[in-house]
């Protein structure tokens, strides 16, 4: 009877907030008890999710309990090295004092020399925001070791890109190809989305080297060599074209395919588009007075203008003697020796499926093409009386982002969904808002050392969409400003950065030694790492004078890692149950093909111990700063916190726009733009956490070139600009980095070392080229190549300490085809050792069909460092469990100079190429019991939650009397 009557009396409640165990960002549901998470499930109100739940996200409760958190500030003790975990708890005003004392100083003086890099954070808008504000230019986020190649290759083509910011409309395609994609990405949404499409009878093909996740269901799968997708869009691009089987109605209004190339290749803009001299200039960013040559007259015309045919074909001459030809004629030339058999030798898919593959899709878009009676109105004035569309439906990441050479395959692959005539379009690829955006953005980096200015904020943000050499970040020598040397000649369109190699450069002082790292969730210790030991030792390593070469790192997370170990002070993160959030329409929002979307996350428990949300962290100190955009003219605090900062800040003076599109305006009753409203989280709180505006059907498709969408977009701040946004199947940005590497333009140029690297990478067409990394190895020596995938159950590194989730994955094999396997004599559950020329793991083995002949893979991040994440020496993630990047090196050898290094990344963008390495696989000896390499095991840290949260989650989560009782006990701690 005592026990049903305290049961009676518990207080039982459902909060709901959105998810973090992934970059999904579903809606979730959190139940409590007496003021404790008992469970989490799925939000069917929500748009994203609509109820699903998937492991990750039903053991969120796991990760609030975890044994690993960080509860305290710490700083490392006075007589202790760095690495060896040694620290002292600190409260956090002394914390905020030695960062604003050592901050103020750098800012004073020489603010690049603090530098700012977050990991898979959702909160970029904010995060920039202080970088400029601060002055520094070294600042960037995860996405340049993860998927910058997608992102920049789709957007300087189609000004849109997979995920976030568009996706494949799964609702009416009739055949979906899924290439390069693991199962963790958009899990849930496509999880849903595949199941109706399969279940509607569509046609599901995976293209990629390992079978596992989605493409275990798939109708059709398509292994292929990693880091030859590139090769394969081309010999698809050549049987469209050869076939004349694209859509030439799509191709001809909607591309630049009929726009005319300037051929006289002794002229500074061969080419470049030919421009109208005569035409008004209304937007030097994105001119509109380009030509085409027309059929009907045979001549040279405005490009649309009313009643013109024009050529995509032809070689022609202007009236000024010019020779001129449309871009598309140069594009079937890239293409006409990239045949299908050229293909095979390539990929390892044969010739005929290459053809069948061709001949499939130009099937469906013929038999199956969709028409809604929609009227719209293009850009340059044109109705429309109904929407059509082909149903080809694709979905790639990180399988194609991550090699050397992902920016051009990609390019390929979104020239190819442009012939089908895919973009935009129902049963095709759907952009998100606020996408499609301009190509290029009109954002640019800053583009001289001159920006960078004590106590002075960034004109303009640290990254940019660079359009030419002018838009580099080089001083006047050609080198670069940055400390990751994005915008140089070296990787010139590095949008996204190159976080990879910021640890590196700063210890090397290349181009210039740095004070102050501050890294925020980013293991760059252990797995965000290419070289793994080397980086380990570059972080205690000294000077002749004893100090270290990085003098001062600061980490921010929410757990004990690999990486907090070599901290000069751990700043405690929240989990996302204890903070708020926004995925906001400036940054990462979570948008459906209908309309924009945004959500929040809001508490749903207190903070544990004495951790403090990063974004608090950011806001305190840019109130110490007196950074401009968080104080008034009086140079007093403007935001009280991380949740009025939200509401109150505005991209500009009374625009109207700000991080939150819903309940704005003082009563709340606008959307998208108006007036702050204090009650804007409370609003977001009633409402499942989720603003959807829904917009009308007129707008909703061919956003490139919808006039009425376009003028929307610009009214809302989505876009800067009305102009139509032309899909580039020829990319004049590109030719003008190459016109420059080949001496053929005034102004700046490569260094020498570098002309020839930027000369072939620059093509301004897409092409395949072979990854970097295999002109510097043996590949006979070294004939496998080696990849990793993230599993559905697992994100990165952050729950190898949740303990349901270590019942699936808590150790890694190196999963490989049973045929190699054998030849090698390696037996299946046997000891090996896996070796590139970079360096050598041992592991187990473990056979699968599902795996290309001549790859081997393992899942990333399972592997852990002895004593991190407090899992024990000798837990199974470290003495069972390996990780693949102990085998990848973050440099290869620079051409043209004996001593230059290039980081291992694609030349383009800066893209960190983690599927290059290329190794062999050999037995191990008879005795072998662990994985190696190890290190000594790490020590715990002053206020981890450990073995009370061990208690708490054998006790499934606890009840709310036992589970205040050792929370006290951990905020005496």
């Amino acid at each position: 009877m005592e026990h049903l009557s305290r049961t009676q009396n518990e207080q039982l409640e459902v909060k709901t907030t959105t998810c973090y165990m992934c970059a999904c960002r579903c809606g979730i549901r959190v139940h409590m008890r007496e003021g404790e998470v008992r469970y989490i499930d799925g939000n069917p109100e929500h748009p994203l999710n609509q109820g699903v739940i998937c492991a990750k996200g039903a053991s969120g409760i796991m990760k609030q309990y975890s044994p690993a958190r960080l509860t305290q500030p710490l700083m490392r003790k006075a007589d202790a090295e760095r690495g060896s975990a040694q620290f002292e708890p600190v409260s956090w005003e002394v914390a905020f004092a030695t960062l604003e004392q050592r901050l103020s100083h750098l800012r004073a003086t020489d603010p690049k020399k603090f530098a700012l890099f977050t990991g898979r954070d959702q909160m970029q808008a904010l995060t920039g925001l202080f970088a400029k504000q601060f002055g520094t230019p070294n600042y960037a986020a995860h996405g340049g070791f993860c998927s910058a190649n997608m992102a920049a290759g789709m957007i300087y083509t189609i000004g849109g890109s997979f995920w976030e910011f568009g996706g494949p409309d799964l609702d009416s395609a009739k055949l979906f190809l899924m290439i390069g994609t693991a199962e963790d990405h958009h899990s849930n949404p496509l999880k849903i989305a595949i199941s109706k499409f399969k279940r509607a009878g569509g046609r599901f093909i995976a293209i990629n080297p390992v079978r596992t996740g989605y493409a275990a269901i798939a109708d059709e799968w398509i292994p292929i060599r990693p880091g030859t997708d590139g090769a394969l869009f081309m010999a698809l691009i050549h049987e469209l074209i050869e076939a004349d089987a694209y859509d030439h109605e799509f191709v001809t209004r909607f591309t630049n395919a009929g726009e005319l190339l300037d051929m006289n290749e002794t002229s500074d803009t061969f080419g470049l588009f030919v421009r109208n001299p005569d035409a008004p200039e209304s937007n030097p960013l994105f001119p509109q007075d380009h030509y085409w040559w027309d059929q009907e007259t045979q001549r040279a015309v405005p490009h649309h203008a009313k009643g013109a045919r024009p050529a995509l074909a032809g070689r022609y001459t202007l009236e000024d003697g010019t020779p001129v030809t449309p871009s598309f004629a140069l594009l079937r030339e890239q293409a006409s020796s990239c045949t299908p058999e050229w293909a095979a030798e390539i990929t390892g898919i044969s010739a005929d499926t290459i053809r069948r593959l061709a001949v499939e899709m130009v099937a469906t878009a013929r038999d199956h093409k969709i028409t809604l009676p929609i009227r719209w109105t293009d850009a340059w004035g044109e109705t429309h009386e109904t929407v059509t569309g082909n149903p080809i439906a694709f979905h790639a990441m990180r399988g194609l982002a991550a090699h050397s050479n992902g920016f051009q395959s990609i390019r390929a692959l979104a020239v190819l969904m442009s012939l089908l005539g895919t973009i935009d379009r129902p049963g095709g690829f759907r952009h998100k808002s606020p996408f499609p955006r301009a190509v290029p953005p009109s954002a640019k980096p800053p583009n001289s050392p001159d920006a960078v200015q004590p106590n002075t904020p960034l004109a303009n943000g640290p990254l940019g969409w660079p359009a030419a050499p002018e838009d580099l970040f080089i001083d006047d020598a050609g080198k670069p400003v940055r400390i990751d040397k994005a915008f140089s000649w070296e990787y010139p369109l590095a949008v996204h950065g190159l976080m990879h190699s910021v640890i590196t450069n700063a210890w090397r002082g290349d181009p210039y030694p740095i004070d102050t790292l501050m890294i925020f969730m980013a293991n760059m210790a252990w797995n965000s790492s290419m070289n793994t030991t080397e980086v380990r030792k570059m972080l205690v390593d000294k000077q002749d004078n004893g100090e270290y070469k990085i003098p001062f790192l600061v980490v921010c997370d929410a757990f004990q890692s690999e990486m907090t170990a070599f901290a000069d002070l751990i700043l405690p993160d929240t989990t996302y149950l204890e903070r708020h959030d926004c995925m906001s329409m400036l940054d990462r929002p979570i948008s459906e093909f209908d309309g924009p979307v945004d959500s929040v996350r809001v508490p749903v428990v207190p903070p544990t111990g004495e951790c403090k949300p990063f974004q608090e962290v950011l806001i305190e100190l840019a109130g110490r700063l007196k950074l401009p955009a968080f104080t008034t003219s009086e140079g007093t605090r403007k935001f009280r916190d991380y949740p009025d900062f939200v509401v109150n800040h505005q991209t500009a003076p009374n625009s109207g726009v700000g991080f939150l599109i819903g309940w704005r305006g003082k009563d709340g009753d606008k959307a998208l733009t108006g007036e702050p409203n204090p009650r804007q989280w409370e609003e977001y709180a009633k409402n499942n956490c989720v603003f959807h505006y829904t917009l009308p059907e007129t707008l909703q498709y061919m956003r490139n070139c919808n006039g009425p969408y376009l003028e929307w977009a610009v009214k809302q701040g989505f876009r800067k600009f009305g102009e139509p946004i032309l899909i580039q199947l020829y990319s004049d940005v590109m030719q003008k980095f190459r016109l420059a590497a080949q001496g053929k333009t005034k102004g700046r140029q490569p260094p020498d070392h570098l002309r020839a690297r930027v000369e072939r990478y620059f093509d301004p067409l897409p092409f395949w080229y072979a990854p970097l990394e295999s002109d510097a190895t043996d590949n006979t020596k070294f004939p496998l190549a080696a990849i990793t995938q993230r599993p559905m159950a697992m994100y990165h590194s952050w729950d190898s300490q949740n303990s349901w989730l270590r019942q699936i994955h808590g150790e890694n094999y190196l999963f490989m085809n049973p045929l190699m396997a054998a030849q090698n004599g390696i037996a299946d559950g046997g000891w090996i050792y896996v070796e590139s020329q970079w360096g050598k793991v041992r592991c187990m083995a473990r056979f699968s069909e599902t795996v290309e002949p001549g790859t081997v893979w393992t899942w990333n991040a399972i592997g852990k460092a002895a004593g991190a994440w407090n899992l024990g020496a000798g837990a199974n993630e470290s003495q069972r469990g390996f990780l693949l990047n102990h085998l990848i090196t973050d440099e290869l050898p620079g051409a043209g100079k004996q001593d230059a290094r290039l980081s291992n990344s694609d030349p383009i963008t800066g893209q960190a190429a983690w599927y290059d390495v290329r190794v062999r696989v050999y037995p191990a000896e008879h005795d072998a019991d662990h994985t190696l390499p190890q290190f000594a095991p790490m020590n715990a840290l002053p206020g981890e939650t450990g073995m009370v949260s061990r208690i708490v989650q054998t006790y499934f989560a606890g009840r709310g009397e036992f589970v205040a009782r050792l929370r006290n006990s951990v905020n005496r701690k």
